[in-house]
């Protein structure tokens, strides 16, 4: 079944909010930061998988560049660029594709689980092609393929767009639409606010292909 599956059970890295709000200490801390126990209890939740979030980050990196940097980051370059000269050379290009793949697949589950014990639920359902693969690639491409900071930086900067687009396309809808009288367009109007996240991200897409198709910080 691809239902809502429901992960409370599970081990969390950090105290749970419920937790947090029935320790006498620390609402009495939250209270002389002038906050109520729930407000604090989710902000310090938030911080702390943030700084989790910030860690993992800070490893992958790290270890992405030293394997860039290493032989085998040269061979994986070179069946990159061409995979006939490297299989020419000796090199296992199916074994390598199944590697990556592999390594690949273990991050994505470390960000899953992340995410997941975060939310309190799974729910397979939400996971779209569009919002999970789609954007990612987006994010790839703006920051610049084939550089680890780039990927980086492209993904805090696409998801922050992500974010922001869809509260800003209905502000500039309504201000569009202010001077309107009601009607089918206006309607029209303020229903495709809900799609400025997908004509965003397809322009942000165009205009790097066209001015920067290396990206923001290019691969060297």
């Amino acid at each position: 079944a691809r239902g809502v599956k429901n992960v409370i059970g599970l081990p969390r890295p950090v105290p749970l909010e419920v937790d947090l709000q029935r320790d006498p200490e620390f609402v009495e801390r939250a209270a002389g930061f002038g906050l109520d126990a729930v407000t604090a209890s989710t902000i310090y939740v938030k911080l702390e998988y943030a700084a989790l979030f910030a860690v993992v980050l800070i490893i992958l990196l790290w270890m992405a560049q030293k394997a860039l940097n290493s032989p085998w980051g040269r061979m994986m370059r070179a069946i990159r660029d061409n995979e006939v000269a490297a299989e020419a050379m000796g090199k296992d290009v199916t074994r390598r594709h199944l590697q990556i793949f592999i390594l690949g697949s273990a991050i994505c589950g470390i960000a899953g689980a992340m995410m997941t014990t975060l939310d309190g639920q799974l729910t397979p359902g939400t996971y779209q092609p569009l919002r999970f693969t789609f954007l990612v690639w987006v994010m790839v491409i703006v920051g610049g393929s084939g550089n680890n900071f780039g990927a980086v930086l492209g993904g805090f900067l696409i998801w922050f767009l992500w974010v922001q687009v869809e509260p800003m396309g209905l502000w500039l809808m309504n201000t569009l639409t202010s001077g309107m009288s009601d009607g089918a367009l206006k309607t029209h109007l303020m229903d495709s606010a809900a799609h400025m996240r997908l004509f965003t991200m397809g322009l942000i897409l165009l205009l790097v292909l066209r001015f920067s198709p290396r990206g923001l910080i290019p691969e060297r």
